[in-house]
């Protein structure tokens, strides 16, 4: 305690002494020290006292006023979180301050909360009510967090409230709230599974979500809670397939092995055409023409479902994505979905995954070694991917020598055969003994090369390693069984070498050996067995049997020599500690030696010991593990892991394919900002009237009649109500009269007078535009991409369509033939198809042109574009400038027709230029960027005004008042007008 006291003492003597130096040196030093220097001075503290104060500290600033003290504790707890250290006990302090109204220390104290809400549940249930308020948060990530939190307490009282705030945040409008939601459910079913009917409400509600950040948690929760409940994804198939590319990469992975099983159940099988398919497709000898013909047919009427199809081309791009487990999950989809002639896609994108960690190359090798077993020209052009290199470890070794082996032939054995020869020499024992195995698995499974594969390993046995010679002892007891009569020579060779073996695995394949073909080496057997007998007691067991069943192979053959010698090993066998030997020992005397107990039983002692036995089949050890689905642990394990879901066998009739149809509602729209309407500026009731008379006087022409009616907006109703309590009497005694005016304008009745007294003319567009929009992406048309932009000529085949050019392009590798357009949707839409392209070359394109009648709306015309063996659906969005069509019009006309116009529908747009650039002319070029419309001269030298003529009669008057950095008009004339439309253009 002295020498710790005096030690403090000097330290606090230093400190004056720095503080005056630094005073005199005119330099600022704190006076107090800090938490760090307090800690030097003090004595030594051991790990759990030093944490313990740790924790302290960070408890007092947790426990303090301001704000920055709370935020810097928090990163400070979450970072010894991250390290693995324990901060369970600052749970109390920490749960304060989740009401803290700064978001940044709100999101550290959810993510502690998340860590230690299920070990400090009761602490936790106390802040129940907090959590329940921050789910109504306007922050998303404070609602997403406080989810997760409230789905951490794993308290059964709370599960109705848990199920609630599941069922709120199903509906929540952030896509991020929702994906945090379906987790949820996973931990609300594992705390409760009888809530498994309400749960998989809110899975079917949430597989409806059309977000890309919710598909692949949703698709989790369906894994884990209904699995079997296939009923649900029919609706959603199609969906899940087209977001597939877009969706997070641990989504796609989900999503995949999911369709993988439902596309098992729902399609039947692409295997069946087997002329077609098959790798090894040769005519049986006596096959007849009539049952080739016969198959030929069933093979030609399979025809692949659509949705099959789709599924294949929307998975085929992820071929490429950099996440290994994505390339992975779509090699297996492909392996037990796609036709065997497309298998060979996925080959290229595997062989790409063998240049990442040693991790991934060991589960891709795995199931590439499976592979190509059942299909060796997959990946017999990348077989050097699959030489081994001195940096590889054993088992990715091991495994890539079982891939070689696999895709062992006639035409490449020499190849691979020289490759092992340099693999045997490896120092690597347990691979060198593993090279040797494949050597002989060649020899089995190639006859051309059975004796050079024989005859190296007889090489192999003269080798200084004991693994090595030992190992090719066995192999070579394998490959004489298979033609025992040709090679005495070799098993004399392997006797002389007897003595210098000492794996006993080898000694026991020759004593085999020995035993088996006795009769073909008469005189060199009874010698093996003497020496045996001197050693029998300090062999192992395996050797030991070998040599009892040898003793008893020659005492049946060459008893004179070898009856006493048996006698004494039976005798050292009937002592022997193990209870094998002595069982065996004591079954083979009662076998070969005639006694009064053995009864008739050494009559068939010949036929039961020197039986002829088949040769060994050498076989891969990934023969059998195809019976599960690629890719998964349990084929990695080659066992049946927990909650592994087997493939299904592919149905003999498919079941119907319409479940999967989804109708389409086309939502009714709005009036928005880029949308035209027909109603005037009287009340909804006056709209009603309007469209009635219309639907009245207009009954010939219905098919162009519905669309004025239909389209008035809840905007437009309130504006009118508003309207309708401030001027009720002047509406009222003008309504007819302005209604039949609206109405005489929209439908021509007047129209040719108005254009006749106007000077109406149709001029040429003043601006080109340039811009081109996609139609149809070549992965998504296999190779057919189309393009599309408006030229602004009047459509010479209507005068109400809008002209539209087409470019169509063939990207693919082959002719595509008769491309045309197919069904339209609605079916009433007015289109004026190109004619039928015959053949379009690879590499070609060609433009052709299109009218479509849009019905003076911004609504998409949706139709098919189709070839000779697809269809895709396709849409042309038109913008509400490009419905335009300019003229030549005086200003007087232009201001007297301008006030003849009713309506009221507003259509803004903001262009922002620089003050430099903003002259009249680039204001122009903007304009008409933007609308094809034609200038009418004004006398104010700010204002322009545009017009259009035919169908629905638009103007639109243009102030230009110059601004810093941008132009807009003055409150003098800010519409563009219309039929019953009013539109502000700010410029």
């Amino acid at each position: 305690m002295d020498v710790g006291f005096c030690l403090r003492s000097e330290a606090a003597g230093a400190m004056r002494t720095a503080l005056m130096s630094a005073e005199n040196l005119q330099l600022t030093l704190k006076a107090e020290p800090s938490q760090e220097e307090r800690a030097l001075t003090h004595t030594k503290r051991g790990p759990e006292e030093t944490h313990k104060a740790g924790n302290e500290d960070l408890k007092e600033m947790l426990e303090s006023n301001k704000e920055s003290l709370k935020l810097e504790a928090m990163k400070r707890v979450v970072g010894l979180i991250a390290k693995g250290k324990n901060a369970s006990e600052l749970f109390p302090a920490v749960v304060k301050n989740v009401a803290s109204k700064n978001i940044e220390l709100k999101k550290l104290v959810y993510v502690y909360l998340v860590r230690y809400a299920e070990e400090q549940q009761d602490l936790a249930l106390l802040s129940i009510s907090t959590f329940q308020r921050a789910l109504k948060e306007p922050n998303q990530f404070i609602r997403a967090s406080a989810l997760r939190v409230l789905s951490s307490i794993r308290v059964p009282i709370i599960v109705p409230i848990m199920m609630l705030a599941i069922k709120e945040a199903a509906a929540d409008m952030s896509p991020y709230v929702r994906k945090t939601s379906a987790h949820a459910i996973q931990k609300l079913y594992s705390l409760d599974p009888d809530q498994k009917e309400q749960l998989i409400e809110v899975i079917e509600k949430l597989l409806k979500d059309k977000s890309t950040l919710v598909a692949g948690s949703v698709v989790v929760a369906f894994e884990e809670v209904c699995p079997d409940r296939i009923d649900l994804i029919h609706k959603n198939y199609r969906k899940l397939c087209n977001l597939l590319v877009d969706v997070e990469e641990w989504g796609q992975v989900v999503i995949i092995s999911m369709l993988t099983r439902y596309a098992r159940t729902q399609f039947t099988s692409p295997w069946k055409e087997g002329a077609s398919f098959e790798e090894n497709n040769e005519k049986a000898f006596y096959a007849s023409d009539s049952e080739e013909k016969s198959e030929r047919t069933e093979a030609e009427a399979y025809v692949m479902d659509p949705d099959h199809r789709l599924l294949l081309r929307n998975t085929k791009p992820l071929l490429q994505s950099r996440n290994t487990a994505v390339v992975m999950s779509v090699a297996q989809l492909y392996w037990h979905l796609a036709p065997r002639h497309e298998v060979n896609l996925v080959t290229k994108s595997l062989v790409r995954l063998l240049r990442s960690h040693r991790e991934v190359q060991y589960i891709v090798l795995q199931n590439i070694a499976t592979m190509s077993i059942q299909r060796k020209g997959m990946f017999e052009p990348y077989m050097k991917s699959f030489y081994v290199r001195s940096t590889d470890a054993t088992h990715i070794k091991t495994l890539k020598l079982e891939i070689l082996t696999n895709l062992a032939n006639e035409a490449n054995i020499s190849t691979i055969l020289r490759e092992f020869q340099t693999y045997v020499k490896s120092q690597d024992k347990a691979f060198a003994a593993a090279t040797i195995q494949a050597i002989g698995r060649c020899a089995t499974n190639i006859s051309e090369v059975t004796d050079t594969c024989l005859n190296g390993l007889v090489l192999l046995l003269s080798n200084r390693d004991e693994t090595v010679v030992a190992e090719s002892v066995v192999v070579i007891k394998k490959l004489l069984q298979t033609q025992p009569t040709q090679h005495s020579e070799i098993i004399k060779h392997m006797a002389k070498l007897f003595d210098n073996i000492t794996v006993s695995m080898a000694r026991a394949s020759i004593l085999w050996l020995m035993g088996e073909y006795c009769d073909r080496v008469p005189k060199i057997a009874p010698d093996v067995l003497r020496k045996m007998a001197k050693s029998f007691t300090a062999e192992e067991d395996i050797v030991k049997l070998q040599t009892v069943n040898l003793a008893a192979k020659l005492y049946l053959t060459n008893s004179k020599q070898t009856k006493l010698l048996t006698q004494y090993i039976l005798n050292l066998g009937k002592y022997d500690q193990s209870y094998d030997i002595r069982d065996r020992t004591r079954f083979i005397r009662q076998l070969i030696v005639p006694n009064e107990k053995s009864g008739a039983l050494n009559k068939y002692a010949r036929r039961i010991l020197l039986a002829p036995k088949p040769a060994p089949v050498l076989e891969s050890a990934f023969k059998d593990r195809d019976r599960y689905q690629l890719g998964t642990l349990s084929h990695s394990l080659n066992s049946k892991a927990s909650g592994y879901q087997e493939l299904s066998d592919w149905p003999a009739v498919a079941p119907d394919q319409s479940v999967r149809n989804v109708e389409v509602v086309e939502p009714v729209r709005a009036r928005s900002s880029q949308r035209f309407s027909l109603s005037g500026p009287a009340s909804s009731s006056e709209s009603e009237e309007q469209s009635s008379e219309e639907s009245d006087k207009t009954s010939s022409d219905s098919g162009k009649s519905s669309s004025g009616s239909e389209e008035t907006s809840s905007g437009s109703d309130s504006q009118q109500k508003k309207k309708k309590k401030t001027k009720k009497a002047p509406q009222k005694k003008s309504k007819t009269a302005a209604a039949s005016r609206c109405y005489l304008f929209l439908r021509g009745k007047m129209v040719a007078d108005v254009y006749s007294r106007a000077s109406f003319q149709v001029t040429a567009p003043s601006f080109g535009p340039v811009k081109t929009y996609e139609l149809l992406h070549h992965m998504t048309g296999k190779g057919l991409s189309a393009k599309y932009h408006f030229p602004r000529q009047p459509c010479l085949h209507q005068p109400g369509m809008v002209a539209v050019q087409v470019t169509l392009s063939n990207g693919s590798d082959r002719s595509l033939e008769e491309i045309h357009v197919g069904d339209r949707s609605p079916a009433s839409l007015n289109i004026h198809c190109f004619n039928t392209i015959e053949r379009l070359e690879p590499e070609a394109s060609v433009t052709v042109s299109m009218g479509i009648d849009f019905s003076d709306s911004t609504q998409a015309a949706n139709f098919q574009l189709c070839t000779k063996e697809d269809g895709f659906s396709v849409s042309i969005q038109p913008a509400v400038g490009e419905l335009l069509m300019p003229s030549s019009l005086s200003e007087q006309d232009f201001s007297r027709e301008q006030g003849k116009l009713l309506g009221m529908n507003e259509t803004s747009a903001t262009v922002a230029m620089a003050t430099a650039n903003a002259s009249s002319q680039a204001v122009k070029q903007r304009v008409l960027s933007v609308a094809n419309v034609g200038e009418v001269p004004s006398g104010a030298p700010s204002i322009s005004r545009r017009d259009v003529p035919p169908g629905p009669l638009v103007m639109k008057t243009l102030s230009s008042v110059l601004t810093t950095g941008s132009c807009r008009p003055s409150p003098r004339a800010p519409f563009i007008r219309d039929d019953g439309k009013r539109s502000r253009a700010e410029t």
